[in-house]
C-alpha cells in the first residue's frame, strides 16, 4: 500500500526559505511521477510543481508564479521529493500537499490524475 508523508512545513517571513519533503513508502511502480499542490483558504487547490522519473525522459515542471524561486527534486532511491521554497511571499500560504502516480503524464495540474495523495503540511508566510 503506497503511503505519502509530508514533512517541513511551518512558519517563515517573507522573503525566507522553507524545504518540504514527502516519503513515498510501498512504491513498486517502474515509473513515478510525484507534485505538490496547495490550497489556500477559500481557493481551489491549484499545482506548485511537478516531477518526473521512468522509463522516458525526466523532466520538472512549475506554475508561473513560483518559477525562479521554488526548485523541485526528486531522490529515487528513497522515492522522496523535496520543495525548495525561497523568497517566499504571503500569496505562498496554504496546506502544500504531496501527490503521486506511476503514470507518464506529469504536470501540476489536474488532482484527479494523481491517485494518491498525503496529508497535506502547513506553510505560512507573513509580511
Amino acid at each position: 500500500q503506497v503511503q505519502l508523508v509530508e514533512s517541513g512545513g511551518g512558519s517563515e517571513q517573507a522573503g525566507g526559505s522553507l524545504r518540504l519533503s514527502c516519503a513515498a513508502s510501498g512504491w513498486t511502480y517502474s515509473s513515478i511521477c510525484m507534485a505538490w499542490f496547495r490550497q489556500a483558504p477559500g481557493k481551489e487547490r491549484e499545482g506548485v510543481a511537478s516531477i518526473y522519473r521512468g522509463d522516458y525522459r525526466g523532466g520538472s515542471n512549475y506554475i508561473d508564479p513560483v518559477k525562479g524561486r521554488f526548485t523541485i527534486s526528486l531522490d529515487s532511491a528513497k522515492n522522496t521529493v523535496y520543495l525548495q521554497m525561497n523568497s517566499l511571499k504571503s500569496e505562498d500560504t496554504g496546506m502544500y500537499y504531496c501527490a503521486a502516480h506511476s503514470g507518464l503524464w506529469c504536470r501540476p495540474s489536474e488532482p484527479t490524475n494523481y491517485k494518491f495523495w498525503g496529508q497535506g503540511t502547513q506553510v505560512t508566510v507573513s509580511e
